[in-house]
């Protein structure tokens, strides 16, 4: 890379970041932000290349096992059928449906091309989907069955790609070696995935050091995908158990290490992402350039064509999804006929699609056509139904009020709890020291207050955060003092660094003493 290419790159990523800074103020969704600057900018800056193996073997990884992290074992085990359905179930029907009427539309392309496109566009990329349910309030089960499917879905896909690419560039398919190769993959991944998920949290048992600790974090996903990829495994897989595992043990780790881990992985999603729906849209112009040989209203028909094929099967799909095992007597529970729909149309595909569309080999017959239908479904994607999506929640009137309700009153009691359990150990600490003094005694005080105090607002939240005749409860009252306090501690600090009376390391420590502080109150 030259210092012209790496000028570019950081001139793109900071546009990017810039880009996205503005939607989060705005309350807009960032990606959809992104790909339409992208595509806006594409035409008049120089071609932002986007390389299959950056986003196979760099950015999917990280994102994977953050999402993965951040997910609930015991919510995805709940709705597995519901994923497995979608993972498997429907990018199989997906790729069949869509190398289908590809092959009708494109009679000189191969079959086996044209399944390969199937393969490409068939895996929904959730993250729009997801930011935009979570920012409206989509309840958590539908929620857990996009997020679950994202992080299962590319592994089908990939794998059914890389048996019609062979197909394509050899010429025959043989079905039986093509399970084959998908269950291998699929049972490699998860014990690949699971060793290293053992040998990691033994690693932790012995670490106890945050900065260690994360460190390694940044590393297991590359270790994870790399390790079942060079044995021809599944990467996702492994990367998805793997975070799964650890996600689920992460209350056995440190304070320090569960607070970094926090902000490590919101600052590698955020960039990560903004990198890749930016590159989305910065691909207009090297796609459209590459398809010769046919007219404009074609190209349009087939993309809309392929786009309208990519929306129905889901919507297809969903009803045996949601309905069949409930009919067979090994349901989940069904989704509400709107919540349904609302998974239907989540089905925004994303830069996955792409890397596997400018991975073809150069000698697939068709490749600059299968590039450019993957492009327009993309955008099609990302742009009708990721635009609408927000309105098609409000107009079904589906929300998670009643979720939350519980929520806040399952933790009111979980609270009411621990400080049973609190006061108890407290008490059984103090017990064998004799009578305390009066200095004790206010610490003990102090600590009981504290306690209480911490109880008390997830019951002051279930009336909405005010007393009787609308005055602040007196948890949001110390809150709000607090912060006031801190503010005026901080300016202090500040002033007496500048005054030459602190050095600048002692400042930094009492400040972060106080942003500690700051940050249990904002909780």
């Amino acid at each position: 890379m030259n210092a012209t290419t790496g000028l570019q790159l950081l001139l793109m990523a900071g546009g990017a970041v810039a880009v996205a800074a503005v939607a989060r103020r705005k309350g807009w969704p960032a990606p959809l932000l992104l790909v339409a600057a992208g595509l806006i900018v594409s035409p008049v800056v120089p071609a932002v290349p986007l390389d299959p193996e950056l986003v196979l073997f760099v950015f999917l990884p990280p994102l994977l096992y953050s999402a993965a992290l951040d997910s609930s074992y015991l919510r995805l085990r709940d709705v597995r059928r519901s994923v497995a359905m979608l993972s498997v179930g429907l990018v199989l029907a997906t790729t069949a449906a869509v190398g289908l009427v590809v092959h009708l539309l494109l009679p000189e392309l191969p079959l086996a091309a044209a399944f390969a496109l199937g393969a490409i566009v068939a895996p929904p990329d959730a993250v729009a989907a997801v930011a935009v349910g979570r920012r409206l309030g989509l309840p958590r089960r539908p929620l857990t069955i996009l997020i679950g499917e994202s992080l299962f879905n590319d592994a089908t896909a990939l794998t059914a790609y890389r048996v019609a690419i062979g197909a394509a560039v050899g010429g025959t398919v043989d079905l039986a070696v093509a399970a084959g190769e998908f269950l291998y993959a699929a049972v490699a991944g998860v014990g690949i995935g699971l060793a290293l998920a053992f040998v990691f949290a033994w690693v932790f048992r012995h670490t106890r050091d945050s900065l260690v600790e994360n460190t390694l974090m940044l590393l297991i996903p590359f270790a994870a995908y790399l390790t079942a990829e060079s044995v021809h495994a599944s990467g996702v897989i492994s990367v998805v158990i793997v975070g799964l595992y650890l996600g689920n043990q992460m209350h056995l780790r440190g304070f320090g290490t569960r607070l970094v881990s926090a902000s490590v992985w919101k600052v590698t999603d955020f960039f990560l992402e903004t990198i890749v729906f930016a590159l989305i849209g910065l691909q207009l112009v090297t796609v459209v350039r590459g398809v010769s040989g046919y007219g404009a209203g074609e190209l349009v028909l087939y993309a809309v064509v392929v786009f309208l094929t990519t929306v129905l099967v889901r919507f297809a799909w969903m009803l045996p999804a949601a309905y069949v095992p409930r009919l067979l007597g090994r349901g989940e529970g069904t989704l509400p006929t709107p919540q349904v729909v609302i998974v239907g149309w989540a089905g925004m595909r994303g830069v996955v699609s792409l890397a596997a569309a400018f991975s073809i080999p150069a000698d697939v017959p068709g490749r600059t056509m299968l590039l450019f239908l993957t492009f327009t479904t993309v955008i099609g994607t990302l742009l009708v139904q990721g635009l609408s999506f927000p309105a098609l929640i409000r107009r079904l009137r589906v929300s998670s009020e009643e979720e939350r309700y519980q929520d806040t009153l399952a933790e009111a009691s979980a609270q009411q709890a621990a400080l049973t359990a609190g006061l108890e150990a407290l008490d059984r600490a103090v017990e064998g020291d004799g009578e305390p003094d009066e200095i004790q005694k206010q610490v003990i005080d102090q600590l009981k207050e504290k306690s209480w105090r911490r109880s008390l607002s997830a019951w002051e939240r279930l009336g909405g955060g005010t007393a009787q005749g609308g005055a602040e409860t007196p948890s949001a009252l110390y809150r709000r003092l607090r912060r006031d306090m801190l503010q005026a501690e901080r300016e202090v600090f500040v002033r007496l660094r500048d005054e030459r009376s602190l050095d600048d390391e002692v400042m930094r420590e009492v400040m972060a003493q106080l942003d500690f502080e700051e940050a249990i109150l904002e909780r």
